[in-house]
């Protein structure tokens, strides 16, 4: 204890606090220049951990950058419609290079005439189907990938095809059954017992139908609007009156298909929202 010490301990001053060391002060002044100044610099003996490295972007395939792809039909997402345009383009392909009179004598036996349905009825409804007017060039093969695909996409292949069946079967057998009945009355002639009458126009139009219900209302109704007004020009013209009251019919029959098909579409996007038994949602089609 130094002098100046022990005489104000003596006399009863408090005891001054001993100062700290001169290297605790200049630390202390150190840390107070760097909260204001910014962060110090890394000192070169501490070890420095490297950054983590970016993760590059991987880049998007082209057929994910375009929205138009997935209207493109596929095994995974529309089998259905996929396979069958694949027999329809086969059967376009026979009818146009195939021997005019085999080629005749096939859509003969094929057409859904009151003989053929009387003789042979399933078998006459499915052959129907698989042919398409106007063979492998006909636009129709086109509004089939894309009417009929996207309902699939929506409803699923199994229902698609039920609703494509029920059109195709509903309108032949609704224009057909007057046809025997006016003959067995004797208001038509026998000769219109044997008539050709196949293709997919009625399966379209029910699945055009039934695909409208899950539309945008304006949309919807646009396009229900110009369709029905082409098939009512058509029935004006008296050319195949049968043929178009079936496609009235086939269209009909998709538009009441409407609710069916809307309660249908609602559980299949809940089955995908639910979690699967890892606990994640399942990643949608």
């Amino acid at each position: 204890m130094t002098e100046t010490q022990a005489v104000g301990t003596a006399a009863g001053e408090p005891r001054r606090a001993l100062r700290p060391p001169k290297r605790c002060r200049a630390t202390a002044r150190r840390a107070a220049t760097a909260s204001l100044s910014g962060p110090a610099a890394p000192d070169a003996a501490t070890p420095q951990l490297s950054p983590a490295p970016t993760p590059t972007p991987t880049p998007t395939s082209a057929l994910a950058r375009f929205r138009w792809a997935r209207i493109v039909p596929s095994p995974a997402r529309t089998p259905f419609t996929l396979g069958y345009a694949v027999v329809l383009v086969v059967t376009g392909l026979f009818s146009r290079l195939a021997d005019p009179d085999r080629v005749h004598d096939v859509l003969t036996h094929s057409s859904t005439d009151v003989v053929n349905l009387s003789d042979r009825p399933v078998l006459v409804l499915f052959a129907s189907a698989v042919w398409v007017a106007g063979g492998v060039l006909t636009p129709y093969i086109l509004a089939f990938l894309l009417v009929v695909g996207a309902l699939e996409r929506r409803l699923g292949g199994w229902r698609t095809a039920g609703v494509f069946l029920l059109g195709h079967v509903l309108a032949t057998l609704m224009t057909e059954l007057p046809v025997a009945a006016s003959v067995a009355a004797g208001q038509l002639p026998d000769s219109s017992l044997r008539r050709l009458d196949y293709g997919i126009s009625y399966g379209l139009l029910a699945c055009t139908g039934a695909l409208a219900g899950l539309l945008w209302p304006r949309l919807r109704w646009t396009l229900l609007g110009g369709i029905t007004l082409v098939l009512v020009l058509d029935l004006v013209e008296f050319t195949d009156p049968l043929t178009d009251w079936g496609h009235l019919l086939a269209l009909t029959t998709g538009v009441l298909c409407w609710p069916y098909v809307r309660r249908a579409v609602q559980r299949r996007e809940l089955q995908r929202r639910e979690p699967g038994p890892s606990g994640r949602a399942p990643r949608s089609a």
